[in-house]
């Protein structure tokens, strides 16, 4: 595709200075495309998964098993989006508390496996559940999930733990979600 300065020129929201690989916490937002509610559905309050949601969820889980120095803290598959909390650890292997992940944590000499920085990582997601979800519809190439995605970087432990109840909350709050196809405003 030829590059349009109209449709290519987006602003990042990404943070100019931040090392997206450096041990942290991330809160992440992923939607399907054109906010297709593909994902499941919610019946009293609570998330019912279709086949493609379970490919998601599964496909999230897949980040934590591929890469030793990825944590996953609270998350949900919402009918057409997700909210996940990724934490890069150390890449010493040693782990480091949720709070010192949270403030940066330490820094040390990299080892043999070279972190990918946040959003690689959330490539590889992307593209894993995507070849999976295109495999099962036989839809080959087909963009499942938007191009970008949302991410904050969580500061603190009040922060995190607010970003907790946000997603624990969030099927709850269906009916009031702006990416809720069916809001009634």
């Amino acid at each position: 595709m030829k590059y349009d300065p109209d449709k290519h020129n987006r602003r990042s929201i990404r943070l100019k200075d931040h090392d997206y690989s450096a041990a942290g916490a991330y809160f992440v937002t992923l939607c399907t495309q054109n906010h297709a509610c593909l994902l499941g559905e919610i019946i009293d309050k609570e998330v019912s998964l279709s086949p493609l949601g379970r490919i998601v969820a599964e496909s999230w889980g897949w980040l934590k098993q591929q890469y030793s120095y990825v944590e996953q803290d609270a998350w949900v598959v919402m009918p057409n989006h997700l909210h996940g909390i990724i934490l890069i650890k150390d890449v010493t292997g040693r782990g480091a508390s949720r709070s010192a992940l949270i403030s940066g944590g330490s820094r040390t000499a990299p080892t043999a496996e070279q972190r990918k920085p946040l959003g690689r990582l959330i490539g590889a997601f992307k593209t894993m559940s995507t070849k999976r979800i295109n495999e099962i519809l036989r839809t080959p190439g087909t963009v499942f999930l938007q191009r970008n995605y949302y991410e904050h970087v969580i500061p603190n432990e009040t922060t995190l733990n607010a970003i907790r109840e946000y997603i624990e909350a969030n099927p709850s709050r269906w009916q009031d979600d702006p990416d809720n196809p069916n809001l009634v405003e």
